[in-house]
């Protein structure tokens, strides 16, 4: 009508909407009188007007006003004429005018209204093209266009599931998207276990079209599209029947990012969608894992039920089978009914809670290990952790294979500064920890068979069964693992081997291995941690000392964290308690020789590391393998010095205080004896170390022989160093035992001697002045009596007890004869010194890595120092006392005379002593 025609571009408004409402009664004239040709003509009239960017602006929006009169009136008839205007109307909305975008929104509104599940066939365009209105500049278009979504919304929640096209029209353009789009679809894989000959009717929306959309726009940058987008996502999600979690890893990744967004509603909307596809994964695998249980206990039952088949004819074997085989089971939640009924259900749209989504947890883990890396927001990792911690509690079966990957992802994390990502990776590697530590060890060799009667056992307790005759094998399967098949034999296949063998622990040994760089010292106890774990699990699959791993446990013994050094000794002893003896000796010979190249770390936590060795090993197989090693050993000056750590942890660690007692009791034990012996032999290195262990095993009579040894060797200063603090030993608790002899000289008369001829060796210092002062105590008391009797008590001497089995003379040649290599090996080091011009005075305390530059022999002309008024002789026990400052002062002066000449006031008195008596 060329009236309408006219007053619908009229450029006034009101005409224009008058206009609209005459083309309404005219269209549905023509639509009771069938006339499709004409209603096409007026479409077509319509899209022109508006799509035609060069007609003026009340031309296009009388065509779009038109339309929309046009789609009132048709209904929802109107879905077979919208091939022809969905897509112009869909273009307005990129116009430069406002007023086209807002009227192609209203008018899409009035076309949705009516055509309701029909219009779902074009929802990709749609959504694509409001997802730009939702962030537009106009705030009249946005609002058109947050109508229009809302209203796309509802007819998505309450048809999306069921909707099927109902015109020939509408399902030819929904078959041309698929097979245009085809390449892209996502499947959902229920369909294919439908099988091919179950025709299945295509519903007007499509899930799997659109999740490649929605995969493609999930990156964008603006708060409001992200905003519009979650929102979408929440109301899929309330669809149970779509069963969008099957689809989560095509948008995760995507979404995981909105965390971070600038915009507080966006984060917060994110956050709650998260929220609720965990719980959604959770629910899924909670209905699986029931399930899966009541497969394998009906399994059981129908396998025992069956039992009469061998024993009875047809007509007989009727009579025992169950009416509910097929049927509802009470027992259980589920039963094959129930299964089959679900399946049938996919295609209508009926709601089975949970039965039948399959998660693909692979994919989802994949995209949460790449949020845990340094470049993504720290609210992104910290909720990466969380989704690892809630699938370890609910499907630790699926994390068990990424165990290699997750180390380097959760442990850095173990000391991050900020406390959300730190308290959610502590879980997580605690929680991850359990479950490796829970799985059935692997089984080897001969012994498999064994290993998996003993793991099938405790296997069944945590899945009571009533009947007993279930428990036969019952096992609690992996969450998400096939129901192990009825076993036909006695030796069935084995269900736990194929767990174990998802776990890579070479993979995940390397892995940790790796942490031991890190920066971090709670990340290197954690890794330690899981290697002491793992190697208690399977001792014999990793870590063995011709592992590569081997030499870096060796090196991280230098790690300056103290707790650090403590585990890795763990896991070393525990290694070597596992391997073969000559394993344990080449752990030995290794340690000695990481000890010989870094002397700062045997001067620094070498005692530490020896007595953590002895708290978790045998201290005696300790003790004798480094000194068979020692007795052998090349170089002297590093042989004395680790002779001298070991004897003072042997003396003074309370970890060896059994080991001690055991020296002590050489006439009563055969094996204290050899086991003295064989210290002896590599203590003789060193002369104070040796004298010392006499001490200790109550041989006073031997330390005495000794001392006239000691006067034809070569008195250093290190020596004397050593002499000063055996005195301050001899002081303290350890040889209580010793002093309280002291009142008995008709036994040990010889411990006077040792005694004395110690205080002869010393110069008059502290040292001197403290044993002195000792020996005159008992003196004064009316104890001592130097001179042994003639015909002395055969319990006199500790040291004639078991002369027969310990070769005492033997020992004393060793002695002899290693001190000669020492003193030798100095005389080369002291001539190469002396090539030198300069003369260069030995320091009080050579460091452990350097040889002494220089040495002296002490001769009897001593200066005599000046006299210092008297002061109290400092406690032994005293710290101060412990220095030995003022013995290496007038030790340095007594090794360099021609010093001591030209500056006498150098020299230091010593306190509470005065000059010497001729």
């Amino acid at each position: 009508d060329t009236t309408v025609a006219k007053q619908l571009v009229d450029k006034i408004y009101e005409k224009r909407k008058a206009a609209a409402l005459e083309l309404e009664k005219q269209i549905r004239e023509c639509h009771q009188q069938s006339d499709q040709r004409r209603i096409t003509q007026i479409i077509e009239q319509l899209v022109d007007m508006f799509s035609n960017a060069s007609n003026p602006l009340h031309i296009r929006n009388g065509g779009l006003i038109g339309l929309a009169g046009t789609a009132i009136a048709l209904g929802v008839d109107v879905a077979p004429y919208m091939e022809k205007f969905i897509e112009p109307v869909l273009a307005c909305f990129t116009d430069p005018e406002n007023r086209i975008r807002y009227f192609s929104a209203e008018c899409l509104y009035n076309i949705a209204k009516v055509s309701k599940g029909e219009v779902l066939v074009y929802f990709n365009p749609i959504f694509d093209a409001l997802s730009k209105l939702a962030a537009d500049s106009e705030l009249s278009v946005k609002n058109g266009a947050e109508l229009l979504d809302r209203l796309l919304k509802d007819i998505v929640a309450e048809t999306a599931s069921v909707y099927i096209p109902q015109y020939p029209e509408t399902e030819r353009i929904r078959d041309l998207f698929d097979s245009q789009e085809q390449s892209i679809l996502v499947a959902y894989p229920d369909y294919r276990s439908l099988g091919e000959n179950v025709p299945v009717q295509k519903k007007a929306f499509s899930l799997a079209r659109f999740i490649p959309l929605l995969q493609d726009r999930i990156y964008v940058l603006s708060p409001f599209t992200r905003s519009y987008l979650v929102s979408w996502i929440t109301v899929l999600d309330s669809v149970p029947e779509l069963e969008l979690i099957t689809y989560l890893p095509e948008f995760l990744d995507g979404l995981l990012k909105y965390l971070s967004d600038p915009t507080e509603d966006v984060r917060v909307a994110t956050e709650n969608i998260l929220a609720d596809f965990l719980r959604e994964i959770k629910d899924v695998s909670m209905v699986r894992q029931r399930k899966e249980e009541h497969a394998e206990s009906s399994d059981l039952r129908r396998s025992d039920e069956k039992l009469p088949d061998i024993t009875m004819s047809h007509s007989e074997r009727a009579l025992f089978i169950p009416e509910s085989d097929f049927g509802h089971d009470h027992d259980g939640e589920y039963s094959l009914k129930d299964e089959h009924r679900s399946e049938d259900y996919r295609g209508t749209g009926a709601l089975v809670p949970g039965q039948g989504v399959r998660i693909d947890y692979a994919a989802i883990i994949e995209i949460l290990i790449q949020q845990l890396d340094n470049q993504h927001d720290e609210i992104q990792q910290s909720t990466a952790l969380r989704w690892f911690a809630e699938f370890l509690t609910f499907v630790p079966d699926v994390m068990v294979p990424f165990t290699p990957r997750l180390i380097p992802a959760i442990l850095p994390n173990l000391a991050h500064h900020v406390p959300m990502i730190q308290s959610a990776a502590i879980r997580t590697n605690k929680l991850l920890s359990n479950v490796i530590q829970n799985l059935p060890g692997p089984v080897e060799g001969l012994s498999r068979q064994n290993t998996l009667e003993k793991l099938t056992a405790p296997a069944s307790s945590p899945t009571p069964v009533p009947q007993p005759s279930r428990q036969i094998n019952v096992q609690p399967p992996a969450v998400g693992a096939p129901p192990p098949p009825p076993p036909p034999a006695p030796t069935p296949p084995s269900p736990v081997q194929e767990e174990v063998d998802q776990f890579n622990y070479q993979a995940t040994v390397n892995e940790l291995t790796i942490q031991f760089l890190s920066e971090h010292e709670q990340t290197r106890v954690a890794a330690l941690k899981w290697l002491i774990m793992l190697h208690q699990k399977a001792p014999k699959k990793i870590l063995a000392m011709d592992d590569g791993t081997f030499p870096a446990l060796l090196k991280t013994l230098s790690d300056s964290s103290e707790e650090v050094i403590k585990h890795d000794l763990q896991l070393l002893a525990q290694i070597s308690s596992s391997s073969e003896e000559s394993y344990f000796k080449v752990f030995m010979m290794n340690l000695l020789e990481l000890f010989s190249t870094d002397r700062k770390l045997l001067e620094a936590r070498g005692s530490l590391i020896i007595r953590q060795l002895c708290l978790n090993l045998n201290t005696e197989r300790i003790y004798k393998t480094f000194a068979e090693i020692l007795e052998k050993e090349e170089d002297l000056e590093f042989a004395s010095e680790i002779v001298q750590k070991l004897n003072m942890i042997l003396i003074t660690s309370p970890e060896l205080a059994e080991f001690r007692k055991r020296l002590k009791s050489l006439e009563t034990r055969q094996d204290g004896q050899a086991l003295f012996t064989t210290l002896y032999r590599s203590w003789c290195h060193n002369a104070v170390a040796v004298f010392s262990l006499c001490l200790l095993a109550q041989a006073y009579e031997h330390a005495s022989n000794l001392l006239s040894i000691f006067a034809d060797l070569e008195i250093t200063v290190p020596l004397l160093i050593q002499v000063d603090k055996l005195v301050q030993l001899i002081e303290s608790p350890v040889f209580t035992y010793l002093r309280l002899q002291l009142l008995e000289p008709e036994r040990y008369p010889y411990l006077f001697k040792c005694l004395y001829g110690l205080l002869m060796l010393l110069p008059q210092s502290t040292a001197f002045v403290s044993l002195r002062n000792r020996l005159n105590a008992v003196n004064s008391a009316g104890f001592l009596h130097i001179a042994p009797k003639a015909t002395p008590n055969p319990i006199a001497s500790r040291s004639k007890l078991g002369r027969d089995e310990i070769k005492w003379q033997e020992l004393l040649n060793h002695f002899r004869a290693l001190q000669s290599k020492h003193e030798k090996a100095r005389r080369q080091d002291l001539g190469n010194a002396s090539s030198q011009d300069d003369i260069t005075i030995t320091p009080l305390s050579p460091p452990a890595s350097s040889k002494p530059p220089m040495r002296r022999r002490v001769t009897g002309d001593l200066p005599v120092p000046p006299i210092i008024p008297a002061k109290p002789a400092l406690s032994p026990l005293n710290p101060k006392a412990r220095q030995n400052g003022l013995l290496a002062s007038t030790l340095q002066g007594a090794t360099t005379p021609g010093v001591m000449q030209q500056r006498p006031r150098r020299t230091l008195g010593l306190p509470g002593v005065g000059p010497r008596k001729g």
